[in-house]
This record gives C-alpha cells, structure tokens and sequence, in this order.
C-alpha cells in the first residue's frame, strides 16, 4: 500500500459524490471537487468550484417570513471536457461497458488521476489517462491533460471543452426549499489563440468571477491544428474540437485555466488578469513540475511518519492533505477564515465556526504565517463584533457562532429537521462560547510562536474586547457571591432551553462560564506582557479604567461553577432535573441515534428533556486544558477539583453522548487516554476514519469535517509523540499506543525547526535550523538546551514502551 496514494478500483455511482468530497483538489485560494471532468450535476455527480471568502448571499420565503442566508458560492464549472467518436455519445460512464476503471488521488504531488476503458454501444474502445492539478505554485491555475486511445477504431474524434457558469447551489439535500441561484452571467468570449473566457458575478456581493481556459491537441509531442468550433448562451461557453483519430494512437488533450476575482490581491479586472494569466502558463507538464515542486514544500513541513499501521498512515496523510487544500501559503493574505467543511462541499453554508480550535494546533507548529493570517480574519471583523454586543446591551466584541463575509451572525433563525420535513427555531447563535475560542487560540498561537508582534498589536486587542464582553454579560448572585452567566447554549447544540421554558438558552453553562473566567484572567497577564506604552494605549483607547480591571480580577475568581452530586460538573442550571434518556431502547430501534436531537423532534418530543449531549460540552475542559491547568483554575475559583473528579466526569458524560459530532470522538480520545487506553483508541479510530467511511450519518458528499480532521492530526502530536507547547519550551512527552510502532514529525517551536522521531524504546531530537542557535526542550520532566545541528536520543522506560 502506497500511503500518499487513495486508490479506488472500480466505478462506484452510490459513492460517487463521496469520492468526489474526498479527492477535491485545492491551494488555499479555491478548492474543485474530484468530479469527473465529464460530468455534470446529477444524483450521481456534483461537480463544484468553492473559492475561499466567495461568500453572496439571498432570500427565502420560509412560513411567511423572508430568510436570508448567506453562502459560499458555488462557482462556475471549468472541469467541463468530453469527447464523442463520429456519430457517437458524449461520454457518459453510466451509458457504456466499463472495462477498467481506477481513480487514484495521488496526495504527495496533489493530482487526481483516473484511468478507464470503456466499450460504446457500437463496440468502439476507448482507453483514458486523466490527470488533474490545482496548482500549489500558482494559485490562479489549474490543468487537466487526457491521455486518449482509440483502442479498436479509427475515425472522427470530437473533444468538448468548456466553461459553465450555469451552476447553483445544489449540494446539500435540505438546503433545497433555499434560493440556490447566486452567478449571473456577465458575458463571454473567444479571445486569441482560442482561449475561452467566462464572466460571471454573485447576485448580492457582486464579487466578479472571470475564468480563461486554452484547450490544445498533441500527437507524438506535435500540436494538431483543428478546427475550432465556439459555441456560446448565457453564463454557457463551449468549443468543439474535431481530428481525425487512428487506432491504437495516443493523443494527448489538455486544458489549462486561470481563476481571477475581484477581491484578489493586485487585480485590475479579472477577465484581462485572467487571460494575461493563461497566455504566460506552460504547458501541463511544466505546470506539474512546479506545482510539485510546492507539494515537496509543504510535505517537508507537514508530514507526520506513523509506523506500524498503514492505514492510520494512510488516513493521517489524508487528513494533513485536506488541511492544505483549505488552508495553505496561497491563504496568507486573502482575508479568509477556516470554513468547517473545507472547500470541498456547501453545508453548514461554508461558514466559519469554532473549527480553529482544533484545526490551530496542528498549524502553529508547521505553518504558523498561515494561522496568523487566519487570525487576521477574525481581527478584520472586531468592528462588527463591537457593534453585535452593543446591538445586545453588552460592551466589548462578541463574535458570531457562524461567520461569513463581514463578520455578522450568519446563524439560521430556522433550521429544517430533514427527518420531519418540519421548519424549527433555531437558537444556536447563543454559542457565546465561540469568543473564548477565539481568545484561546490568540493565546495558543503567541505560546507556539512567541509573535509578540501580533499580540501587541492585533491580538490583545481582540483578547481585551472579549474580556469587556464577558465582563459585561455576567450578572452578579449576591446570595451565591459569584458571577454568572446567563441566556447562553454550549457546545452540546442539542440544549438550547429548559423543557417547558419560553426562555431562549440557558443559565451557566459550566463550560462557558470557566472559559470566560479563564480569558479575563489572562487578559490581566496579557497585559503585563505588552509594552507599557502599548498597555496605556489600549486601555485608552477602549475604556477601560482601574474598576474594570478590578472587576475582571474579581469575576475570574468569583465565577459561578454549577455542580451536581458526588463532585459532577452540571452542564448547566436545572441538568439535574431532566431525565434520563432510554439509550438501549432507541440504539435498537433506530440503530444510528448520532442525531437523537431530530428523531425526537420527529416523534413529537424534544431532547431538551433529556439527560443526553451531542457532544463533549463540560469535557471540553478536560481537552482544552491539562490537569495541572485546570486545577489551577478551579483553585482561583476557590473549588477544589480532584483527578478522581476528572475521572468521575469523564464517566458520566460518556455514558450520556450521542456522538452527533465528528468533534466528539476527538475530544473522548484524548481525555480517556489518561484513563482508559483501549477506549481512547477505539475513538481515535472511529474519528479517523470518519470522513474515508462516511460513518457521520451520510454527510462527507457535503464537504470534509475539518475540525476533525485536523484534531485527528493533533491528538497524534499531543497524545501519542506527547507534545506539550509550553511558555518557554517545547515538552515531548510520548505515549506511543500499542497499535503503532513509531511516529516522527516536524514541527516549527517559535521559529525553531525540530525533528521528532519516537518509538516504544527511544526518542530521537534533532534541531535542523532556527533563528537563535538554541533552543529549550523539555523531556518527560527534565529540561534540555540543544544547539543547532544538534541531535539526541533518549531511552524510554517500558512503562512508555506500552502507551502507559
């Protein structure tokens, strides 16, 4: 087994929109799903452009109300390229005998290939060598060349290439009874040379889309002069090459296309860049070399080596490939964030979540230029967090739970149940909890890379303007003496309010009250650290006095922490009072029940009723922070928490998640790792292969989880190599599991470059290249200084040799 390569051997309709999800191709600035090229939308295909930050946005009539939703657009069709003998069918795999047929996505040098033979109604032979690229070099282009054969016949031979800008937003299923049309058409054209030119533009944000493709022939290294035929409708441009074909020849197609925008960097207008674009790009194998040139890159930064298990290699190189097709050095600068399902598909509309969280530490290690730039995103949009919390009586900045274009709530006010077919409210925007992800990630990212830069000027800044939000959405208990938060919704998404209340969210959810006392304590420390002058400048320039300061201080000692008995953290006021869920009954009756929330909806009751989660909530501290971290933090709030107690609340709420969450099963893998081994590692295997088997209720055709993806990635650094990124030093802890023999990585600790190797005997360090000749390591619990060149190894004790 090839572990850079995904290889299937057989045409497969039923998992085709799957395998198109899973071999999209991207660079950062626009992601083309692995659809045949072709191919159009059907119930088999779905072919879809997604261009990072192409964001429009329409409305609905939904129960008499107009909806406006806003999503990432799908873009114009440049993959369109087919060919017909004289007097056939344009192909159509489901219309011929299939002789063959293999696709491989090959992810070291980021090609789709695909290699099939197919027999025609009139017995006539067709032999196809397809491969694809979406250049990492140059993020405007991209390529298709065709290896064609006429195995049995000779004759007119007549190719199809095109540019369709007829598409919609037809994705995802429940989306439908939605305005899906977001391109008009702008116009085309034939320019010189044959190059065809498409022009279209979104309905509302009016973001200008222009694509240039030039189609030639070759035979025996020789371009085949032809005639051209243009053909052109409304937001539709094709042009049919015919030549004269002999039997057993190899001809050799290829189509190269220039993507250009208006909210490209240094764009004059996108048609002109666009042709300037394609008339200087070589031919496809030039643009091979140095796109794969870029992948070596990329590679040399990212790869992790896992030993012993060729699938979880296989899968692990997977989920770092996907990561760069989303995010990559193409994404540095365009003023984009993280959407959750990557550019590989249109639910949860393309926006951004809370994904960050677990997609960051992966990065900060290997492509921090990357996360600050993603950073940038949210720091872009503080003016429209600042107006959010002023619309809701608060101070400060409050982000949205789902972010687009601009930075406002692009939540849904209704969500289809498409269990029911029913229209429900939805209050999941009360995710206030995503400010404090935010904070945690400006921190996560100074600690990995000591930016004091950054901190100083863009990051304290957003870090203090949540601090002011939290500090201004606490309501003070005199009876309690503590601080709470009330009318919020955590991360489990299936509680939104108490049974039987009219009230929208709930009171002190645990885990947003200790991360919003976690982040006004660290902005006290953060502002110990910037420069004196900078300090004065920031507490000028947003109103924040001494009393504020001495209230921050105060509620990150005083916050409210709701407990049920025998020390359990309550998820939130009033879990005590719900009941318990009959798991065993509807395990048999529905079998999957990862979407409890919306078969109860269905059968008429709620599941707000219920003592049931759809994922890690209140363990989400146990993920975010280590013992020692949270301990501390209790112990500011003056309560004593145990590692018995951790052990007890990982038990409880295990017994009580659904697993509605690709996330879950990333954050139970990591907290059972300290406990229960076996556990943790069936989790990391079921979040693993969630997307390659589409274990998560059918959803993957609808775009790649990337959050867990890239968690996946990060529970191998963090848990099993056991990378902890400390203040002042990098600490390297393993646990490598019985399933896997060794595991080596490369990471960047503050512009430092250490090469990692581990297995079950001993652990080898080498430090490559930095910008100071040394740097602090730390292993197990001793503190080494190593020099650059340096390398060591360390013999582990047999108690690590068995993940203990």
């Amino acid at each position: 087994m090839d572990t850079f390569c995904i290889t299937y051997n057989n045409w497969n309709p039923k998992k085709q929109k799957l395998r198109e999800a899973l071999c999209t191709l991207g660079n950062g600035y626009f992601g083309t799903r692995g659809a045949a090229e072709e191919s159009s939308n059907d119930s088999i295909n779905y072919p879809g452009t997604y261009l990072a930050g192409g964001f429009n946005r329409a409305k609905t009539k939904v129960g008499g109300r107009d909806i406006e939703n806003e999503d990432l657009v799908n873009f114009p069709n440049w993959l369109c390229l087919s060919f017909r003998p004289g007097g056939g069918k344009w192909l159509n795999l489901e219309e011929v005998e299939i002789l063959e047929y293999q696709q491989v996505l090959q992810m070291r040098k980021g090609i789709l290939e695909r290699k099939f033979s197919i027999k025609d109604q009139d017995g006539r032979i067709t032999r196809i060598h397809s491969r694809r690229l979406v250049s990492m070099q140059n993020m405007h282009l991209a390529g298709i060349q065709w290896h064609l054969t006429p195995v049995n016949w000779s004759g007119e031979l007549e190719i199809r290439t095109a540019l369709d800008g007829t598409v919609i937003n037809d994705n995802v299923a429940r989306y439908r009874e939605l305005e899906s049309t977001h391109l008009k058409p702008l116009g085309t054209q034939v320019e010189k040379n044959n190059i065809l030119v498409l022009q279209v533009q979104t309905t509302q944000s009016r973001l200008t889309m222009a694509q240039a493709a030039r189609t030639r022939l070759f035979h025996k290294g020789k371009e085949i002069r032809s005639e051209f035929e243009a053909n052109q409708k409304e937001g539709y441009i094709e042009q049919l090459i015919s030549f004269k074909a002999e039997e057993g020849e190899k001809y050799n197609i290829e189509k190269i296309v220039a993507i250009h925008t208006s909210r490209d960097r240094a764009v004059s207008e996108p048609s002109q860049d666009a042709c300037q674009n394609i008339s200087r790009a070589g031919n496809f194998q030039q643009m091979l070399k140095d796109h794969i040139d870029a992948y070596k890159f990329l590679w040399h930064r990212g790869d992790i080596g896992v030993i012993g298990n060729k699938k979880i290699q296989q899968l692990t190189r997977l989920h770092i490939f996907h990561n760069f097709q989303t995010i990559s050095l193409n994404t540095i600068g365009l003023d984009v964030g993280v959407p959750s399902r990557g550019l590989h598909g249109e639910a949860y509309r393309g926006h951004i979540f809370w994904d960050e969280l677990y997609i960051f530490p992966f990065l900060n290690l290997r492509l921090p230029e990357v996360t600050r730039s993603l950073l940038m995103y949210r720091y872009y949009r503080l003016e429209e967090a600042r107006h959010a919390a002023k619309k809701e009586g608060y101070r400060g900045a409050m982000f949205p739970w789902q972010s687009g274009s601009n930075g406002r709530e692009e939540s849904q006010i209704l969500h289809l149940n498409p269990e029911s077919g029913n229209w429900i409210p939805d209050n999941t925007h009360l995710q206030r909890h995503v400010n404090s992800a935010i904070a945690y990630n400006i921190w996560n990212y100074f600690i990995a890379t000591d930016d004091k830069l950054f901190l100083s000027h863009f990051g304290a800044e957003m870090f203090l303007n949540i601090a002011k939000f939290w500090a201004s959405k606490t309501t003070f208990n005199k009876k309690e003496n503590r601080y709470e938060i009330h009318k919020v919704v955590g991360p489990d998404e299936y509680h939104t309010t108490l049974p039987g209340s009219s009230e929208q969210g709930l009171n002190n959810n645990a885990y947003t009250n200790v991360m919003a006392a976690w982040v006004l304590q660290k902005a006290l420390e953060i502002l110990e650290l910037i420069k004196k002058s900078r300090k004065r400048e920031l507490l000028g320039n947003l109103t924040i006095g001494n009393d504020e300061l001495t209230l921050w201080k105060e509620i990150s000692e005083k916050m409210y922490v709701p407990f049920l008995e025998e020390g359990i953290i309550s998820q939130f006021d009033g879990y005590e009072g719900l009941q318990e869920f009959p798991w065993e009954e509807y395990r048999n009756k529905y079998n999957d029940i990862q979407r409890l929330d919306r078969i109860l909806e269905k059968e008429g009751d709620t599941v707000n009723k219920y003592k049931a989660s759809k994922q890690a909530d209140v363990l989400m501290l146990f993920y975010l922070f280590s013992r020692d971290e949270l301990q501390a933090i209790f112990k500011k709030l003056g309560i004593k928490f145990t590692e018995e107690q951790i052990k007890n609340n990982v038990q409880y709420y295990k017994e009580r998640t659904s697993h509605g969450s690709t996330l879950s099963r990333l954050v139970f893998s990591w907290i059972l790792s300290k406990f229960d081994e076996e556990m943790s590692w069936e989790n990391f295997e079921k979040l693993i292969v969630s997307d390659f088997e589409d274990i998560q209720g059918g959803t993957t055709p609808e775009g790649i989880h990337l959050g867990a993806m890239a968690g996946s990635l990060d529970l191998i650094q963090r848990n099993f190599a056991g990378l902890e990124v400390g203040d002042h030093a990098l600490w390297i802890n393993p646990r490598i599991p019985p399933n896997i023999k060794a595991i080596s990585m490369r990471v960047n600790y503050r512009n430092h470059w250490i090469y990692i190797s581990v297995d079950k005997k001993k652990l080898k360090i080498s430090f490559e290249e930095g910008w100071s000749n040394e740097v602090k390591i730390g292993v197990i619990d001793t503190l080494h200084t190593f020099q650059v060149g340096e390398a060591r190894e360390f013999k582990l004790s047999p108690s690590r040799a068995k993940g203990k």
